[in-house]
């Protein structure tokens, strides 16, 4: 799969997540094996006013590399003038964002809103391609509902305007995250184009990672909520393609270890009390499955400091009944 300088075999990629993937989050995923990691949803139109809120999601380390910056917007003026911003932040690709189906995107003619209206979307994809020397790349839905699936001819219609990649999220913006994705429709778009074609939507095992794989053709799959709870999915992904066998389960005190790492990085990054409360989100998925999760996520919302966080934490680990070493996130 080669999209501009990029070229990796079977990338296993982060999905670009409102209040999810910033950059601690990133950077955990990519030391736990994300070949590309993206932002969150950057407003085209908060970034040309000069957000600052807008700007910080935009910040990025070396590390992260291959590293892609998602824009979107339903205005062709500010999606290039949005595009030339972000080129001067030097990041590996824009990606731009088809495919958001929440209310307040959507319904202003934005993400999935596109979907109604091809001919802007082309003309926004295009203003977007000509404004910038970066690779291209789209993130889309089968289509607004099932009564109105296009999604073979907007993958033509993208590739004809110079997208380098396309993503598919394979629900429609009308489900949202309800219901099974239907894959069926990625060979079809992998037979219609040349570009990279990656799959979304439900990826949340090594399993169904590698089905993807291995019934579409797909060039590379993206992985959302499944990381969320599992940032550990790339790693256990990718061993499962090479050897059709799960990892042994990821020891306790290895988690641990990475919670304490992201908060860390959480800090750092948002100093402490705003650090610590934006990492809330992820008790979740560090604890999953333990024992008496529920309650020690509930005393852990209680703190804005990082030491009681570690220490109530430890105390949790060495007061679990042995063996603590083996309750892990669900993997297949």
């Amino acid at each position: 799969m080669r999209i501009g300088k990029i070229d990796i075999e079977k990338p296993i990629v982060l999905a670009p997540m409102e209040d999810v993937t910033d950059l601690p989050f990133r950077v955990i995923c990519k030391r736990l094996g994300a070949d590309i990691v993206y932002t969150e949803f950057v407003n085209s139109e908060g970034l040309i006013r000069d957000s600052k809120k807008t700007k910080a999601k935009m910040r990025f380390v070396e590390e992260e590399r291959p590293f892609g910056i998602q824009i979107y917007g339903g205005n062709e003026e500010s999606m290039q003038s949005a595009a030339k911003i972000v080129e001067t932040l030097e990041p590996d690709l824009i990606d731009i964002n088809c495919g958001c189906w929440v209310k307040d995107v959507a319904m202003r003619g934005a993400g999935a809103g596109l979907l109604r209206d091809l001919p802007r979307m082309e003309r926004i994809v295009s203003e977007v391609v000509k404004a910038t020397r970066l690779p291209v790349t789209v993130k889309t839905r089968l289509g607004w509902d099932e009564s109105s699936i296009q999604i073979v001819e907007v993958a033509k219609m993208l590739q004809g305007v110079g997208v380098q990649g396309l993503t598919v999220h394979c629900r429609t913006r009308a489900q949202g995250h309800k219901g099974a994705p239907d894959l069926t429709w990625i060979p079809k778009v992998k037979e219609a184009v040349s570009i990279p074609i990656f799959v979304n939507g439900g990826m949340t095992t090594p399993a169904e990672i590698a089905n993807a794989f291995e019934t579409t053709g797909c060039d590379g799959v993206m992985v959302a909520r499944g990381a969320i709870d599992n940032p550990w999915i790339f790693t256990q992904a990718k061993y499962y393609l090479l050897t059709h066998n799960l990892l042994p389960e990821t020891e306790l005190t290895d988690r641990v270890d990475v919670l304490f790492e992201h908060l860390r990085l959480s800090i750092e990054l948002k100093g402490e009390r705003k650090g610590v409360l934006e990492f809330r989100k992820h008790y979740a998925g560090y604890l999953r499955g333990l024992p008496n999760a529920s309650k020690l996520r509930q005393e852990l919302m209680q703190f804005t400091e990082i030491l009681p966080v570690m220490e109530r934490v430890n105390q949790f680990v060495q007061n679990l009944p042995e063996p603590v070493a083996e309750v892990v996130p669900a993997t297949p």
